[in-house]
């Protein structure tokens, strides 16, 4: 009796509203802090390994962390072909950093993250990732709000990520139509913005706001998708805007010739054959895009 009350166990909540918890028994607590923004905890789990959760929110998983950091880095930079200055906002954790920084193209990776606090206890419990990307002198990490900082930077960038939590919290205002403008203000002619669009078997209006959204400002506004486990639900979406109806309708050999001239590095789930298929979503969600788009794009 006594073994079975020590034991804890840690709850997402994110999908309270809608009568279930996803939980986890935890092995062991290794760091757990309330920041100026957000509650930080992070513990070692039996199948899942080391986990983050912000605010009752899973974000990472060492087991399969690849799945999630490769979709969102490899696709919208193969995508654009040539892309030499790339913004994340977010990514504390820098996983997604250090995948983007395999790219030969990139002169210059900024990443913006609110929460010093996220930066630091990366860099003590996630040196795999920071390590590299702080190592690269092409790598420069601002501590800044996201959404202030693509309203009012003069730089201008290929590609831009949207590695942010879920629409609560200090990631609510990163699902905004002001953002999403912001974010195109500083792109580059044929930039590609890409954003995390939740499960939408469990966050459908989720998806459906940020494509209306994104169907205001760009040409081009869809998603595409990824099955990562520790994101109870099924697929995951991720926004994929541009103004270059072309960059999403690349045929697998560009996308491997693309990926030879990088160096061919070794990933775990991304594939020349995955890049393309993933833009093939399950009709349910392809059904919410084309909702979306069927609404009237505001003239420029």
């Amino acid at each position: 009796m006594s073994e079975q009350a020590d034991e804890r166990w840690i709850a997402e909540t994110l999908f309270d509203d809608l009568g279930f918890r996803m939980t986890f028994k935890v092995d062991k607590v290794l760091c757990e802090l309330r920041t100026e923004h957000q509650h930080l905890v992070l513990f070692e789990q039996k199948f899942f390994g080391k986990m983050l959760m912000l605010d009752g929110a899973t974000q990472i998983s060492k087991r399969d962390e690849f799945v999630y950091q490769e979709m969102m880095s490899h696709v919208p930079l193969f995508a654009h072909g040539n892309a030499r200055d790339v913004l994340i906002i977010g990514g504390g954790d820098c996983g997604i950093a250090e995948e983007v920084l395999k790219h030969k193209t990139v002169r210059r990776l900024t990443q913006v993250e609110i929460d010093v606090k996220v930066v630091e206890f990366a860099r003590e419990h996630f040196p795999e990732f920071t390590g590299p990307a702080f190592a690269d002198k092409r790598f420069e990490c601002i501590i800044d709000d996201g959404a202030k900082y693509v309203a009012g930077t003069e730089r201008r960038f290929d590609v831009i990520i949207v590695d942010s939590t879920d629409p609560q919290g200090p990631g609510k205002v990163l699902f905004s139509e002001k953002f999403y403008a912001g974010c195109k203000r500083c792109l580059n002619k044929g930039g590609v913005l890409v954003t995390q669009n939740g499960v939408p078997f469990f966050q459908n209006n989720e998806l459906t706001s940020t494509m209306t959204k994104f169907r205001k400002l760009f040409a081009d506004a869809t998603c595409y998708v990824a099955a990562i486990p520790v994101y109870v639900g099924g697929h995951m979406a991720m926004g994929f805007a541009s103004d270059d109806r072309r960059l999403r309708q690349l045929p697998v050999k560009t996308i491997a010739r693309r990926y030879r001239k990088a160096g061919s590095f070794k990933t775990m789930y991304w594939s020349p054959e995955v890049h393309v298929a993933a833009f093939a979503q399950p009709r349910f969600i392809a059904e919410a895009v084309a909702r979306a788009k069927a609404m009237p794009r505001a003239k420029s």
